[in-house]
C-alpha cells in the first residue's frame, strides 16, 4: 500500500505542525517537547473555567487535535500511530491547561488510553489538580464483552462538554453530564477494507467480495464477515443492530462517520441509506456524513446515536471554533507554548535509608528476576510470552535505583516505586502497578495503614484497568491476598494469594488484559500475574517469618 510520508519516525510531530500551519492565526498551540509531548492546545484558554482534554493514539484524523477550539476540546494529547499517549504527556496537557476550576478527561476505553489517562490523572491530584475522568465504551459489535471499546461516538461527549465547559458549568456539572452522554450512545462500524500503516507492510485479510461488520478503529478484526452488497442493505443491517439499543420513543442524534477513505459521493449514499432505513423515525439531528473519527485509510464508516434530551441538544446545536468545522484560514507559523512545571517538584522524595525496608525490596525484586523465564513460559500460552520479561525489566529498574530511594518514608517510596514501574516496565504492567503504587502512597501519606492504603491502590487499579476478581488477572491472586493481609496478616496473605492463583488455571476464558484475545484455550494454565503476586508473598512471609 502506498502512503504520503518523510519518515515514519516524525510522521505525527509533522502532520501537527502541518494542522497548525492551515487552521488560522493563533488560535491553536501547542506545547514543546517534542517528539515525546505532542499536545495542541488552545492559545487563548482563560484557566477560570474548566478544561476538558481528550486524545489518544494517531490515526484517526481529524480525532482528536481537530476538535480544540471554542466550545469543544481545550487540549488533546496525541500518541504514535494508534499508540496511547504517554503518562507525560497527558500530565503536561492537564498541568498546560488547568486552573482551579480543575480539568474533565474524555477517554475511550482502550486498556492503554484508560490506563495511561488515568494514571496521568492520579499524579494531577497528588499535585492538587481537580480531575475527573470519563469512559466512553459505546460499540455495541461485541455485545458480550465487559470492556466495550471507545470509538466515534466519543464525539457527542466531546461536544457536550465542550459547551458546559464554555457555558461557566463546575466540574461535577460537566462530569455528570458527560457520564450520563457516555451511557446513552451506541455505536456500530462496517468496512470493507483494512487499514494500512505508513511504513509498514500490509495484507488486506478481505477477499473480494466480503466486508466486516464491527470492527475497531485501529483495524482490529469485526465481529463477523459480512458479504459486500448494497449500501440500502448494508445499512439495514446496522440500523437493525443499533434500533435494538434504543427506545423508539426518544429522539436522537446521529452522526456519520467516515472511516477513512470512502468517497464524499458514496458517504453522501450511506447518509441517504440511513435516513430512509426505519432508524430514521428516531433521528433529529444529524452531524456529517464526514471524516471525524478515521482509521487511517480504512474503506468503511460507522453510526453512532446518542439520546437526546433538550440540555443536550442545545449542546449539540450551539457553534463552536474548532478546525474540522472551519472554513480555509491563511497559513501561520506555529505557534509553542513553554512547557508547565510544578514549582518545588521533586524535594519531597530525597534518598533516604531503611535497613528493613531496603532488605524487603531487594528481596521481592530478586523473586521477580528468578521467575523471568517461568512468567515468559505461562504467558506463552496465555498471551505473547513477554510477562517475565516485562516484570524483570521492573525489577531490575528498581534494584538499579535502590540508593535513590526514600526508604525512610514508606508513602514516598511507594510514590517513587510507581515513578519507576511506570517508565521502565512498558506496556498495560507496567501503568497497572504503577497506579497501584502512586494511589497507595496517597492513602498512605493521608493516614491509611498498609493494608488499607494497598487495598485503595487496587481499588484505582482495577477501575482504571477493568479487571476484576474472576477475570484472569493478577487481581485474582493480588485482592484476596490483601484482604487477609489487612485481617490476618502475612501467612494467611501468602495463603490467599497462592489459592487465587491456582484458581485462575480452572478459568476456561480470560475477561480482561492481553489474554482476553486469546479465546477458551487456558483452562489449566495458571495466569502469569496471578503466579508472580503469589510468588512475592510467599518471598515477603518467608522474609517476615526469619526476621
Amino acid at each position: 500500500m502506498k502512503h504520503f510520508f518523510n519518515r515514519r519516525e516524525t510522521i505525527v510531530t509533522e502532520a501537527l505542525d502541518g494542522l497548525l500551519q492551515t487552521i488560522g492565526s493563533g488560535e491553536l498551540a501547542r506545547l514543546d517537547g517534542y517528539p515525546e509531548i505532542k499536545v495542541i492546545l488552545r492559545a487563548d484558554w482563560d484557566k477560570a473555567k474548566v478544561s476538558v482534554v481528550s486524545g489518544g493514539g494517531a490515526g484517526h484524523e481529524p480525532s482528536h487535535a481537530g476538535f480544540v477550539g471554542k466550545g469543544m476540546l481545550t487540549a488533546a494529547v496525541s500518541g504514535e500511530i494508534f499508540a496511547s499517549p504517554s503518562v507525560e504527556a497527558v500530565l503536561a496537557a492537564i498541568r498546560a491547561v488547568t486552573g482551579p476550576a480543575g480539568c474533565l478527561l474524555i477517554v475511550k476505553n482502550y486498556t492503554g488510553d484508560r490506563l495511561n489517562f488515568g494514571l496521568a490523572a492520579e499524579k494531577a491530584r497528588a499535585q492538587g489538580f481537580r480531575v475527573e475522568m470519563v469512559i466512553v465504551a459505546d460499540d455495541i459489535a461485541l455485545p458480550d464483552i465487559a470492556q466495550p471499546r471507545g470509538v466515534a461516538g466519543t464525539l457527542f461527549v466531546h461536544k457536550i462538554a465542550g459547551h458546559l465547559s464554555e457555558s461557566g458549568r463546575d466540574l461535577a456539572d460537566i462530569a455528570a453530564a458527560a457520564r450520563a452522554a457516555a451511557k446513552d450512545i451506541v455505536s456500530l462500524g462496517v468496512s470493507l477494507s483494512s487499514c494500512s500503516i505508513p511504513g509498514q507492510p500490509h495484507e488486506d485479510r478481505f477477499g473480494e467480495n466480503d466486508g466486516e461488520l464491527g470492527l475497531g478503529i485501529h483495524g482490529e478484526p469485526g465481529v463477523e464477515r459480512i458479504a459486500v452488497q448494497s449500501a440500502d442493505r448494508l445499512v439495514a443491517i446496522m440500523a437493525e443492530r443499533l434500533a435494538a439499543r434504543l427506545d423508539p420513543a426518544d429522539s436522537h442524534a446521529l452522526l456519520i462517520n467516515n472511516l477513512g477513505s470512502v468517497p464524499p459521493l458514496e458517504m453522501s449514499v450511506i447518509a441517504n441509506a440511513v435516513l430512509a432505513s426505519p432508524l430514521a423515525k428516531t433521528i433529529k439531528l444529524t452531524i456529517g456524513p464526514g471524516p471525524l473519527m478515521t482509521a487511517l485509510n480504512m474503506n468503511g464508516f460507522s453510526l453512532s446515536l446518542i439520546r437526546l434530551d433538550a440540555a443536550r441538544e442545545t449542546a449539540l446545536l450551539a457553534p463552536v471554533g474548532p478546525y474540522a468545522w472551519m472554513p480555509a484560514k491563511p497559513v501561520v507559523a506555529p505557534a509553542v507554548l513553554p512547557l508547565a512545571k510544578t514549582a518545588g517538584e521533586g524535594t519531597a522524595r530525597k534518598p533516604s535509608q531503611d535497613a528493613r525496608t531496603r532488605r524487603l525490596i531487594t528481596t521481592i525484586c530478586e523473586r521477580l528476576i528468578a521467575l523471568e523465564a517461568t512468567l515468559n513460559g505461562l504467558d506463552a500460552k496465555a498471551g505473547d510470552g513477554d510477562t517475565g520479561s516485562t516484570v524483570a525489566t521492573g525489577a531490575r529498574s528498581v534494584l538499579e535505583r535502590l540508593d535513590t530511594l526514600p526508604l525512610a518514608s514508606p508513602a514516598a517510596t511507594l510514590g517513587a516505586l510507581g515513578d519507576i514501574l511506570s517508565s521502565s516496565m512498558g506496556g498495560s504492567s507496567g501503568v497497572l502497578l504503577s497506579i497501584f503504587f502512586t494511589a497507595a502512597a496517597q492513602a498512605l501519606d493521608g493516614g491509611a495503614d498498609l493494608a488499607k492504603a494497598m487495598l485503595a491502590g487496587l481499588e484505582r487499579m482495577t477501575f482504571y484497568g477493568g479487571a476484576g476478581i474472576g477475570d484472569r488477572t493478577m487481581v485474582d491472586a493480588l485482592e484476596p491476598a490483601l484482604k487477609a493481609l489487612g485481617a490476618n496478616g502475612l501467612e494467611a496473605a501468602a495463603a490467599a494469594a497462592q489459592r487465587g492463583a491456582e484458581a485462575t488455571a480452572a478459568m476456561d476464558k480470560a475477561k480482561a488484559g492481553r489474554s482476553a484475545y486469546v479465546g477458551s484455550k487456558l483452562q489449566g494454565v495458571v495466569d502469569p500475574g496471578a503466579h508472580a503476586v503469589a510468588e512475592v508473598f510467599a518471598a515477603v512471609a518467608a522474609l517476615h517469618a526469619t526476621a
